[in-house]
């Protein structure tokens, strides 16, 4: 992993130097857009809407635009912001952990220590670790002020981006505002389903069938020579009635339950975990779901060389 920012975490006078990487990748398979006759890439241009020339990146500055007027923005002027300049990571607050609301979450990175001792890392981790609580940091990144939380995992210091309070939309819903009757039995059949598919969460137990499916299409594509059939790849899928609709809540919340017990049933024997997971675990060890890896290349020893073959196939 490459550092993409170096600074300080800093509360009180305790100062932490950590470097900053990204925490997470995108795992989509990278598509290019094309002519749909000849296969042309199609590319995007900066074109300028005056002269009509395309415009290098190094040459293009930001506006603000009200309506009448237009303020540019240079690189230079940006650069000198100084919430921009400054390099601190600093503590506003140690909240509890529960307070903070998982909807306002959106980027994650890993925190490095930066210094020969990782005395004042190591502090900072097992105080948040031993308090339970979770520090609310302010800090400037690509010109931009964030607001972030700064929690643990795996003995690592996380910082999470959080979104700004007028940055969460509010939901307004009127037909939440019309009270809805629920009967004891089909809250008691409600719990009743919900501890039928109870389980610890595993996230490698899950997989994204959409991209396990494309890179499917693509080698098939390319051992083709030009084209397949999407049918004779994936099977024939019959498409669910639209506009149905639940009449009655209760005999749905029964049938639920006896499906459960009835999966849960018939593999029991087998020792195979059922449940709603698209990945679950057969007994003999592998996962199955909606694309199945066996017979396809695109199984997890062989995804670099699909990935690649993707992209000569652009």
């Amino acid at each position: 992993m490459r550092a993409i920012w170096k600074g300080a975490v800093t509360f009180g006078l305790v100062n932490v130097p950590v470097k900053l990487y990204s925490a997470t990748e995108d795992h989509d398979v990278p598509l290019h857009q094309v002519h749909d006759t000849d296969g042309g890439r199609i590319r995007y241009k900066r074109v300028c809407e005056i002269d009509g020339e395309v415009v290098p990146y190094e040459h293009i500055d930001r506006a603000y635009d009200d309506g009448e007027r237009t303020v540019v923005l240079t690189k230079k002027e940006l650069a000198h912001l100084p919430a921009e300049r400054d390099r601190e990571i600093s503590v506003v607050e140690f909240v509890p952990s529960e307070q903070i609301d998982p909807i306002m979450f959106d980027r994650t990175y890993y925190l490095e220590p930066d210094s020969k001792s990782t005395k004042a890392y190591v502090l900072l981790r097992r105080t948040l670790e031993e308090t339970d609580r979770t520090a609310v940091v302010k800090f400037a990144l690509r010109q931009r002020t964030r607001l972030a939380a700064l929690r643990v995992r795996d003995e690592v210091l996380v910082l999470q981006t959080l979104l700004w309070a007028d940055e969460v939309r509010e939901a307004a819903f009127p037909a939440l505002d019309e009270p809805a009757r629920i009967s004891d039995k089909e809250l008691a059949m409600s719990a009743q389903l919900v501890s039928s598919f109870e389980a610890d969460f595993t996230p490698e137990d899950y997989e994204d069938e959409y991209q396990v499916q494309l890179r499917k299409l693509v080698d098939a594509k390319l051992e083709a020579g030009e084209s397949v059939d999407t049918a004779e790849t994936f099977g024939e899928t019959e498409e669910e009635g639209e506009g149905a609709e639940v009449v009655d809540l209760m005999e749905a919340l029964k049938r639920s339950v006896a499906e459960s017990r009835s999966r849960s049933g018939s593999t029991s024997g087998s020792g195979t975990r059922s449940g709603s997971k698209s990945g679950s675990k057969s007994g003999s060890g592998t996962k199955s779901g909606t694309a199945s890896k066996s017979g396809s290349k695109s199984g997890t020893a062989k995804k670099p060389a699909s990935r690649s073959r993707s992209r000569k196939a652009g």
